[in-house]
């Protein structure tokens, strides 16, 4: 996306969770002459101040933007009353504003999932955005083993289907080789979410505690709270 006559890049925003995936999305761009990363956008589920469907703090995601030197805008959904429409609404009117500020594409950290890049490839095409996905097709035990030489991420929730509760608050990086075979050594599938606090961008680790692990329907969720004392790896 780099034109030969002016040599300007496009202007990204990455839509985040804070995980795995979208830390390795943020480093491709990063690491792509044709991209200036402006900023990173979160869903954020307002009653419970988590990321939606993960579970981890709002104050995480504030630290973890700090770190990567990013501004990071947020989506207020309304919880467990969100529809695909509110979502769809909520999340089209930042990212139209982002536009406005000349924000010119939007990336998400997808892997392989044709129906989601579909539905997100629709819904930006509403709004006459431009998706674009960095990781599309990578091959995720590759990924998965790139990513645990070089980061520090903790699971922040599990399917409890397919991953038992033990996995839920551990260094990825020291259990994704553990995972049964039929987990998705990314977790593109929802077998797992994780959250990142330190890597390749960060200008400082966020410090994290592991806390309690709490069952909500069918998943498990570790309660992952910041840190002060300058260890990433202390637990409660």
């Amino acid at each position: 996306m780099v034109t030969e006559r002016t040599g300007e890049r496009t202007a990204v925003a990455l839509v985040s969770s804070g995980g795995k995936d979208s830390l390795l999305a943020l480093e491709a761009l990063r690491r792509n002459d044709e991209y200036d990363v402006r900023g990173l956008v979160v869903t954020i589920a307002e009653p419970f101040q988590r990321v939606s469907h993960h579970g981890v703090r709002e104050e995480l995601l504030d630290l973890q933007a700090e770190a990567l030197g990013l501004p990071l805008h947020k989506v207020f959904l309304p919880g467990l009353e969100t529809t695909n429409e509110i979502y769809e609404d909520r999340l089209g009117k930042v990212l139209l504003r982002l536009a406005g500020e000349g924000i010119s594409a939007f990336a998400f950290g997808d892997l392989f999932l044709e129906e989601i890049r579909a539905y997100r490839e629709a819904h930006l095409r509403r709004l006459g955005l431009t998706p674009i996905f960095p990781l599309w097709g990578e091959d995720t035990v590759g990924l998965a083993r790139d990513f645990a030489a070089r980061y520090q991420a903790w699971i922040a929730c599990v399917d409890g289907r397919k991953l038992e509760r033990s996995f839920a608050g551990r260094k990825f990086e020291e259990a994704w080789e553990e995972f049964p075979a039929d987990v998705d050594p990314c977790g593109e599938n929802g077998e797992f979410h994780t959250f990142v606090g330190d890597g390749p961008g960060f200008a400082r680790p966020v410090f994290v505690k592991v806390g309690e692990v709490v069952e909500r329907d069918v998943r498990f969720f570790a309660e992952l709270v910041p840190s002060n004392n300058g260890s990433t790896a202390e637990e409660t």
